[in-house]
């Protein structure tokens, strides 16, 4: 499946709308939603977390958080996807952000699952919940045959997300002038 592709079923599929944003994806305790520039001060309490970014050149301020929203609000014009809000259903609350990325890895273009949850929210299984999500519509919907990961080798909780997520790690590389994990899952190894 090509990114045209993609671009034209998500279109198709984003049609649930909650207060003008596109709805993407539901699952039982979270709602991954288009982000919007409204997103910023949010967003901004996960990406400028220096615990939660130790595996970033550094945190981010407000101006990186606004071109990170306004980044992926281009992918999703672009290639039908990339980054969602990551909302709390029991609030309404943002608490970071989960999709999938194109990235390129040693000269390959492959759809990356990203993800980053408040630190406060840790260890309750919402990242794995939301990439399991992505997972599955990037399989289902979106008709990829292949989805990574790419982790620091120090994050070990990111590293169990992965593999939570039914990944292997399949390769050790530099990426971005810094080590790198790509962990890997086929939808042909998947029961979906």
């Amino acid at each position: 499946m090509t990114v045209a592709d993609s671009l034209t079923i998500f279109t198709a599929i984003c049609k649930k709308m909650q207060n003008n944003q596109c709805i993407v994806l539901e699952t039982q305790r979270l709602i991954l939603r288009e982000m919007t520039l409204d997103d910023l001060d949010n967003l901004l309490a996960v990406l400028c977390d220096p615990e939660a970014m130790q595996f970033y050149p550094k945190p981010f301020d407000r101006q990186m958080v606004q071109a990170w929203i306004k980044r992926n609000m281009q992918r999703y014009t672009q290639h039908g996807f990339g980054l969602w809000a990551l909302v709390l259903k029991q609030n309404s609350k943002l608490i970071g952000d989960c999709g999938l990325v194109l990235q390129d890895v040693d000269g390959v273009e492959e759809v990356e699952i990203g993800y980053h949850v408040r630190r406060d929210l840790w260890g309750q299984g919402l990242a794995t919940e939301a990439a399991q999500a992505c997972r599955d519509y990037g399989f289902n919907q979106l008709g990829f045959n292949k989805l990574i990961s790419l982790i620091h080798p120090d994050n070990i909780a990111s590293c169990r997300v992965a593999q939570k997520n039914g990944m292997r790690l399949s390769k050790k590389t530099e990426w971005r002038n810094k080590p790198t994990c790509i962990y890997t899952v086929e939808r042909s190894n998947l029961p979906i």
